[in-house]
């Protein structure tokens, strides 16, 4: 493979280090960014070679100052890992809406400004990949994650109008929907609004204590994620979107099953609308 240099957000743990790890034992140029002089150091320590920025993504007006600065020291980037994000969880009558705002706020507008700021130079190159990470949870919805799901969702429709804008240009756009990872997403990462409404003890609480358990225990390997993202950056023609993780294959798969089940019973009411 070609070496190339990425620019990966929230590189200093989960999928982020991971990927970065990969990337550099592969021999590309990493350009990491972390949010702290602390996540810079541990990031340093772990990946000897590793470039680093500060940058938090929700600081919209700096981000493209940011992405000058990198290109100016390291040169052009060739593919953009879009993977700052982190979970929440809370049922939607329990969660105030400014945790969802904030979510929102890093899920989705942080990671279309990072994405912004590299379009228009990926345009006047006439190539460039970018790889946003949404979730399976971009495509099925849990209940307790309505605030998560909802801001993978977003990232996911905003994907697709990126990809058919820059194809164009040779500018390719896929979206990572993974199942469930040994990261800290529903560990350390995780926001959990406080249980207030007792309605709901018996729907969620199995559900959050479950999480809790399974933690750090999941079945998806970070390290085959990054593996596998190697190989989609080789391809000439990605898909829309890929999912990564047996879990991800089934739920999205009976997803699709259950809409085309819902969209056959409904079709006299659907079509009925027109003339």
């Amino acid at each position: 493979m070609t070496n190339r240099i990425f620019f990966i957000t929230g590189a200093n743990s989960g999928f982020g280090l991971a990927i970065a790890a990969a990337a550099r034992a592969a021999g590309h140029t990493v350009i990491g960014t972390v949010r702290s002089e602390a996540s810079r150091a541990s990031l340093v320590a772990q990946l000897p070679g590793i470039h680093t920025t500060l940058c938090d993504v929700t600081d919209f007006d700096r981000i493209p100052m940011i992405v000058e600065q990198a290109e100016k020291d390291h040169g052009p980037v060739d593919v953009l890992i879009n993977n700052a994000g982190y979970g929440h969880e809370g049922v939607l009558e329990e969660s105030p809406i400014e945790e969802m705002r904030h979510q929102f706020d890093v899920n989705v507008f942080g990671a279309v400004a990072v994405a912004k700021a590299f379009l228009p130079r990926f345009r006047q190159r006439r190539r460039g990949f970018i790889v946003n990470v949404t979730s399976m949870g971009g495509m099925i919805t849990m209940p307790g994650i309505g605030y998560y799901c909802g801001s993978k969702f977003a990232l996911q429709g905003i994907s697709e109008v990126m990809r058919a804008e820059m194809a164009p240009f040779g500018v390719h756009v896929t979206t990572l929907c993974p199942g469930s990872f040994r990261t800290d997403w529903a560990g350390r990462s995780m926001i959990r609004t406080e249980r207030s409404i007792d309605d709901y003890d018996a729907l969620f609480d199995p559900i959050r204590q479950a999480r809790q358990e399974k933690s750090g225990r999941q079945l998806g390997d970070p390290a085959k994620l990054a593996a596998g993202i190697l190989t989609l950056i080789q391809s000439d023609a990605p898909p829309p979107q890929l999912l990564l993780g047996s879990d991800a294959l089934k739920f999205v798969s009976e997803r699709i099953t259950r809409l085309q089940q819902e969209i056959d019973e409904w079709k006299a009411v659907t079509i009925s609308t027109d003339g």
